[in-house]
Order: structure tokens, then sequence, then C-alpha cells
């Protein structure tokens, strides 16, 4: 049935923008869910951004206002320094990623509150019929009448996906390779996404403005090359059909118009195979404040970090693809795909499998050089978070050191290959040198916020507390992906300045609950709160799921925050835990 908007223009109430009733509906679901899973300060604060969005009353919500109003807080609050709000932003996107993943993945009305701001949009969701998934549901992603639509939350397909390769590895995900076969193939690399930037349409006409959009186009182009973990094409690539086995799947279009001082940079990203657009976005700059030069590195910057990133829209899109069915020539690649979402929880339940499939990806193809760096970065994972120790013969050191220079060796540009040699020299306890492979990396391309946020955080418990953890809060802030790896890293910068307080925040805001480095945090934070039954629960699960870990946890400290002042005052945290750690050194 075809209905009419108010002008009697016809609307197909599938596309139809959401009415404020709809809307309000779909908030009631979820705030009553058992799967919504926040507090109910929470629920307040969503409840209160959502009306205050369909009221029009959008431009007033801000952290401030959600603090004063929500929250109780006085008119001293200060955004800057006291980071409730964004916590508890942070805690109600997870709980609407939870939601949607489980009960209300066939709700017609998406409810988001995108990264970085606090006003929700609102999207339809239309059941489409495909070949490969006739249940598929997408979102109609229109301009709403009480917000736009940014971030997605496809990065919850990557955390599936690693579930599923759980499975599918004991089924033989990928088939065993024989010393024959893999010398065949060491000449090959595996399919991994392959990017088309089309020259950049200048809407302007004038002989500056063609100077501009060139410069836009080729500054793109570089900074999405850095990414070793796509593939950028030439246009010279795309003749011919789209369908054919090595034409790029995604093209990258984008517009430049001036207004005067006014310069906005319409960006999207398109699937060749149908012409849909899998994300857009706009990036307005002002020609007055800024050299030109400057403008298209910031604006190429943004674009290359949301598309190619790990978690950026490319990967998100094959994610959602892969969690269906992977296919045979592809299975190297969603090995990788599943690495990131093993990232999202750290569980060894997910490690063991995401490993081995790393392994049978090197295996089948030996110069993959991301498969190496990621391979290398399970084994020190297995190392320092006490994984798998029922193994007869348990990875050493070694094994990441050597994975780690293998992956150098294949491509000493892979900031991936980079990050895990910088990991496996902080290990060795060769800090200086593990910062400059660190330092030459980010220079490579300080646009991933994989390594910046892993290089910040070897900064910081190095002894450069201040700029290593401002790199890990940037990635916090720029990471499309699951982050709590990172605001883990962020509770123990809040620690060392003796702000117990948001450290605590952090800490339950990171929740890597089956983590035992987690767990050891966590437990310290408690201790300098003086919450002593929180404090013994912590201990209890150490002591159940990680025996003899706290015995040697002087060592385990030393191993990870380098200063002596710094190791004493985490220990200090954990002695008032209750935790016995006898008098001597490291």
């Amino acid at each position: 049935m075809v209905h009419a908007d108010q002008q009697g223009v016809p609307v197909d109430p599938a596309t139809a923008l959401p009415t404020e009733a709809e809307v309000l509906a779909q908030l009631d679901r979820i705030r009553f869910s058992t799967e919504f899973d926040a507090p109910e300060r929470a629920r307040q604060f969503l409840a209160y951004v959502v009306g205050e969005t369909i009221a029009g009353r959008a431009d007033r919500i801000k952290a401030y206002s959600i603090a004063t109003e929500v929250f109780g807080r006085d008119s001293s609050f200060d955004a800057q320094t006291d980071p409730a709000v964004r916590i508890e932003a942070a805690r109600i996107r997870r709980a609407l990623e939870r939601y949607y993943l489980v009960e209300g993945h066939n709700d017609p009305l998406i409810i988001n509150m995108p990264k970085g701001a606090y006003v929700p949009t609102f999207e339809r969701r239309i059941k489409v019929h495909t070949e490969p998934d006739p249940g598929l549901f997408v979102s109609v992603r229109r301009n709403s009448p009480f917000g736009s639509s940014r971030q997605p939350w496809a990065w919850v397909a990557i955390a599936a996906l690693a579930f599923a390769l759980g499975s599918l590895a004991a089924n033989a995900l990928l088939r065993s390779i024989t010393p024959a076969e893999s010398e065949d193939m060491a000449g090959f690399r595996p399919n991994i996404p392959k990017l088309a930037v089309m020259p950049f349409e200048d809407l302007t006409g004038t002989p500056h403005s063609a100077m501009i959009t060139r410069g836009f186009t080729d500054e793109v182009v570089d900074k999405i090359a850095r990414f070793k973990e796509i593939i950028v094409v030439s246009r010279e690539k795309l003749d011919g059909s789209p369908d054919q086995a090595d034409a790029p799947a995604y093209a990258l279009e984008g517009r430049v118009r001036l207004d005067g001082e006014k310069l906005r940079l319409a960006i999207r990203l398109v699937q060749r195979s149908d012409g849909s657009v899998v994300w857009a976005n706009n990036y307005d700059e002002s020609l007055a404040t800024h050299k030109i030069i400057a403008l298209q590195e910031k604006a190429a910057a943004a674009v290359a970090t949301a598309v190619a990133q790990p978690y950026g829209v490319v990967f998100q899109a094959n994610a959602v693809r892969f969690t269906r069915s992977v296919p045979d020539d592809w299975e190297a690649y969603a090995c990788t795909l599943a690495y990131y979402g093993y990232r999202s929880n750290l569980s060894p339940l997910t490690h063991s499998s995401v490993q081995e499939c790393l392994q049978q990806a090197t295996r089948q193809f030996p110069n993959y050089a991301t498969a190496w760096a990621l391979l290398s970065m399970t084994y020190i994972d297995e190392l320092r978070f006490q994984y798998r120790l029922e193994r007869s013969s348990p990875i050493s050191l070694e094994h990441a050191v050597a994975a780690a220079a293998r992956a150098v060796e294949l491509d000493s540009q892979d900031v991936r290959a980079l990050q895990a040699e910088m990991l496996t020299l902080f290990f060795r306890g060769e800090v200086d040198a593990a910062l400059a492979v660190g330092a030459r990396a980010f220079a490579i391309n300080p646009n991933d916020t994989e390594l910046a946020g892993e290089y910040g955080f070897r900064r910081a418990l190095s002894g450069q507390w201040r700029s290593g953890c401002e790199l890990v809060s940037q990635t916090v802030e720029r990471n499309p992906g699951p982050v709590g790896y990172f605001e883990a890293a962020l509770a123990i910068c809040s620690y060392i300045e003796s702000d117990y307080v948001a450290a605590e925040r952090w800490a339950r805001l990171a929740d890597l609950r089956a983590n035992p480095i987690y767990r050891v945090i966590l437990l310290a934070i408690l201790g300098k709160l003086g919450k002593e039954e929180q404090a013994k629960e912590e201990q209890n699960w150490l002591e159940t799921n990680v025996p003899g870990f706290l015995e040697n946890i002087r060592k385990e400290i030393a191993l990870r925050i380098r200063r002596p002042e710094d190791q004493q005052h985490f220990i200090e945290g954990l002695r008032e835990a209750g935790v016995t750690i006898p008098e001597g050194g490291a």
C-alpha cells in the first residue's frame, strides 16, 4: 500500500521518514528489553536525547545539558575533565548494538547514537531478498527530520565472525596444505579487498577548484595506499565487467564544491556489483583558516581512516558478508577479519581458533605479511594473557619474534608488521628499540588508529604517560570498532594520575571480563578505592581461572610497566585490595 505525504506526494511506507510515534514506540521496546544491557541512568540518558531530538531541540544536546539534566550534576560540570557523559554514551552504544544483534534484529526501526555525538539517529529497516541470504535486513538511510545517520555498528559482525571461525576451524576451515602446494603458491597472495578511487568531480568549474579537486584525489589515494590490508586499484583496472574476478569490489567517489571561502568534500563508497552506496559522508572546511595542502591532507586522512582501517567501512561490509559464508578464495583474508573480532573481547575462547586460522593462512600463503603479523600478536597474547596453558609444547616469545620478523621481511612498510615487531621488542625488554620501531610505523601511517593506540600505550607504559595516553585517547575517539583494549589502557593512565574514580569508569567501560590482565587492573583500582568486597571477587576469579598468576605478579607488572616508581604505585593498589605481595625487586 502506498501512502501520500502532507503535499500529496506518494510515499512508500517502507522508506518513509519515521514518525514521532514510531520513534517513541521503538524507544520503549529498547528501554524495557532485558537485552538492552544498560543501567537505569543510561536508559534515562537515551530517553532524554531521543525526546529532545524529536522535539526539535537536537542542538541543545551537549555533554553539559546531559550531565545537569539527566545526571543531576551542578553547574560546575566540565566535560573536558569529567568523562562521565562520554563513558555512559559509549555504554549506550554497546547496549544498542547488543539489543539489535539479539532481540531487535527484526525491529523495523533502528535508533543509533553515532560515535562522537550524542544526538541519536533513526533509520527504517526493510527486508530485502537476495540469493545468498533471503532473510537479510538492511537499513534505509534517509535524512531524518530529527537527525542524520553516521557510523553504523557493523563491527559486531566482525566479532561474530571470530566466533563463527571458532566452529569452522574445528571442521578444517582451511584445507590442509602440503609443503609442495605451499611452495607452488609462494608467489601468490590471498584475495584482499580492492578499492578503485575514482577521479573526484569538480562541481565549481574554475581553474582554482579543479586544482584543489585533483589534489584531493591524489591525497586520498596516497593515504589509503598506506593501509596494507586493502589494495588501491588504478582507474585502468575498471575496464571490462565489474564481475570479473580481479576487479575491485568497491569504488570511492568524491565531489568537491567551493562556495566563497567554504569547501565541501562529499564522499561515498559504492559497491560496484549493484551500485549501492555502502557509506557516505561530507567534510566541510574553511579556506580562510587552512592552507590548501593542509586542508587536503586533513580531509584525505579522515576519509582513509573511515574507509580503510581495521573496523572501517570496507572491513565492516566484508565482515557482514563472511558471517554468512566464506568463499574458498577469501578464507585467508577472513582469518584477518576474525583476528579483529577476537580483539573485541580478548577472549581465550576465540584466541585459539583465530590463531590456528592464521597459522593455516601463513602456510597457504607464505608471502602474506599481514597474516604473519597478526599471528605474531596472537603468540604475544598467549604469553602475556596466560592463554592455552594446557599446551604440551608451550609457545615461546621466539615464536612471536620469528613471525614478526617474517612479516617485516615481506613488507617493511606494513604498519601491522611493524606493530608486531614493536610488541616483540617491548616484551623482550628492548624498550627503546620498540619505541623506535613504533615511531617509524606511526610516521608511515598516522591514520591507522590500531597502530597509533598500541604505540601510544607502549610509550605510556615506558614512562611517557602524557603523550602516550593522549594517543590512546585519540584512538578511542577515532576508532569505529570495539575499543575495550584501549579503554583498559586509559584506566591505567587514570590510575597512574591517581584519579581512581576515572580509572574505574574506564575499566568498567572496557569490560574485558575474560582477560586476566583486565582483572588485575580492576583489582588494583578497587584496592585504591577501598572496595574490598568487589576486589575479593576479582581476586577469586584470578585464583580460580589463572592459578599462580598473582604469585608472580611483580614479574608480570615489571614486564609491562617499565619505571620502578610506577610499578610500586600499581603494587600498592593490589596490596590495598588484599593481595599478598612480598617485598623485593621485580
